[in-house]
């Protein structure tokens, strides 16, 4: 019903040890991207790979689920969080007939499997969404293997209701650096020497780093330290440790953070071996990008978990990154292996009807650079929100989301480079939509993009916009215009952390300087100060508790961080 059960005997036929290493989905000897044939000669057909709305229980069901709040603990650390979420839901979960009265209190076990060690018991009210609770883990003995958790809910005679997990408590790690995942709002925390050994918010803001005039240039060191001092923080590089080992150790004196590219060795577990030990000590390593456009690619669903796992059973205090291209292709099967997911929506420049390669571009034919696009700037929040309803579908705690930012033209798909307008639109526009991270493909730029988004970057990575968009969760806020029919024109969000908010705007369109639009935020969020004025050049104003902008240019973002009152 989640996955085609082709889909299914393939990860089965892995975990028997016979993998396939065969392409996925159908007619798998013609050319095809996302399972699609993009070439005149063949026909077209239906890919498969779809994730399809589940069919929905007779009864509405209680969907109890648990997390870690963190993807790894580390020893040292006294208080262990885990994450309860109970909800009802129309797919999954268990019957529960009190969830159709006001429910009692719940009461709740929680124990390691299978030694029944219990690590917390506590009384809760459902429904529950994001509910964290501590545990102790000094108890507990750091190891490489993840504990595994099981959730029992109790309420009078009724059925319990059972949730499992499991976590990693990890021995300390004495050198180099350490990135772990927050699994309640979605963002990135690392620590090496450059933050003295304490976990910090970091938000990935880059690109991916050529080996060709860049990382292996005979000015290599130059070029690094330009690009560290024109304001990013971080890069995927595109070359091996093994070639370039000078210039991973001159961006660890920078704290020039770097995701390490093992897209070529993914189906060579020996070389994912030999590259991950001889990196996985580097101070500014952050993550792994294990795969490259698999879904695209077709590659055999088995490629990117086998690699995962040999990661991690090397290196288990860094994270693991897959890049999708597709919009629906066996998402489920494609991220198993990943721990981020990494999204390729380039839309800007794109023939959406026709492709390079002589055919018509559609949802079962065709290949033209943006799997299923529109060609706009609005295509980036679509596809994340697209992923994340995967997730919702398939029953899946959600992964860390980046985005690939378009910045580049070329290769017979792309006709021109983003504008400045429709960067700054993009940027924004998938941070809102949950991205936790933008890397642009690819530096050096061709034209001025670089230089553009060294100015986001400045604004973007500077507290307490930094901390807002990592520590917070993008959140939709609705727009009011007193213009008719103009209230979806505008797109929209805001990031909470105790006291501050930042909001963006997005706008389709351009309004006079006698019209503007209010930010209908909840009425438990008064703005009471503006705090900073963080990008565009609208006009923000505070009055009566109501946050509004005048001054509206069509793809224009507008940024700003207030103050909110009682918190």
């Amino acid at each position: 019903m989640y996955w085609s059960i082709i889909a299914w005997a393939l990860v089965l036929l892995t975990r028997l040890g016979g993998a396939v290493d065969k392409e996925t989905g159908r007619n798998v000897d013609w050319p095809r991207w996302c399972g699609k044939v993009y070439k005149p000669e063949y026909p077209s057909f239906e890919p498969g790979g779809q994730t399809l709305q589940p069919l929905r229980h007779g009864d509405e069901l209680l969907n109890f689920k648990i997390k870690p709040r963190w993807s790894i603990f580390l020893q040292g650390e006294h208080q262990g969080q885990l994450i309860l979420d109970a909800t009802p839901s129309p797919w999954f979960g268990q019957q529960w007939p009190l969830l159709m009265t006001t429910p009692p209190p719940m009461d709740i076990v929680v124990d390691i499997q299978p030694e029944n060690v219990v690590l917390l018991r506590a009384t809760v009210q459902v429904p529950l969404v994001d509910s964290v609770k501590y545990f102790d883990l000094d108890s507990l003995t750091p190891r490489f293997e993840p504990y595994s958790v099981r959730l029992t809910g109790f309420t009078g005679n009724e059925i319990p209701i059972t949730a499992r997990t499991e976590f990693y408590y990890l021995p300390e790690k004495t050198g180099g650096s350490v990135t772990r995942l927050d699994n309640l709002n979605g963002g990135f925390h690392h620590r090496s020497p450059a933050t003295h050994g304490r976990f910090e918010p970091f938000l990935p803001y880059g690109f991916y780093a050529s080996c060709d005039r860049f990382l292996c240039d005979k000015n290599s060191r130059e070029l690094i330290k330009r690009y560290h001092d024109d304001g990013f923080n971080s890069l995927v590089s595109l070359t091996t440790v093994f070639d370039s080992r000078s210039e991973y150790q001159y961006m660890e004196s920078l704290d020039l953070r770097f995701m390490y590219d093992l897209r070529s060795y993914s189906k060579n577990l020996t070389a994912v071996r030999e590259q991950v030990a001889a990196i996985k000590d580097s101070q500014a390593i952050f993550a792994y990008w294990a795969s490259d456009e698999p879904d695209g690619h077709q590659d055999a669903f088995h490629f990117a978990t086998d690699a995962r796992d040999v990661i991690r059973s090397i290196d288990p205090y860094h994270p693991v990154a897959v890049t999708l291209n597709c919009q629906d292709y066996y998402y489920g099967p494609y991220t198993a292996g990943a721990d981020i997911v990494m999204e390729d929506t380039y839309p800007i420049g794109i023939n959406t009807t026709w492709s390079k390669w002589g055919t018509t571009c559609n949802a079962t034919y065709g290949d033209c650079g943006c799997d299923n696009c529109r060609g706009s700037v609005y295509d980036v929040p679509e596809r994340l929100d697209i992923i994340q309803r995967h997730e919702r579908w398939l029953n899946l705690w959600p992964k860390i989301k980046v985005h690939n930012l378009q910045a580049f033209h070329g290769e017979g798909y792309w006709a021109r480079s983003p504008s400045l307008q429709e960067l700054n639109a993009m940027n924004a526009l998938a941070f809102m939509h949950g991205s936790k991270a933008q890397l642009a493909w690819v530096w050096p730029t061709s034209g001025d993009e670089g230089r553009h988004l060294a100015v986001f970057a400045s604004k973007i990575l500077a507290n307490p916009m930094r901390d807002l968009i990592v520590r917070g969760k993008a959140t939709r806020a609705r727009v009011e215009c007193a213009v008719d029919k103009l209230d979806d024109a505008f797109d929209a969000a805001y990031w909470q952390v105790g006291d501050q908010l930042l909001v963006s705007l997005v706008s389709r369109v351009t309004l006079d300087s006698n019209h503007g639009v209010n930010i209908a935020l909840p009425s438990s969020l008064v703005p009471q100060r503006v705090v900073q004025d963080v990008w565009g050049n609208g006009q923000w104003l505070l009055q009566r508790g109501q946050l509004s902008l005048s001054l509206i240019r069509e793809m224009s973002v507008y940024m700003v961080v207030v103050e909110i009152m009682g918190v």
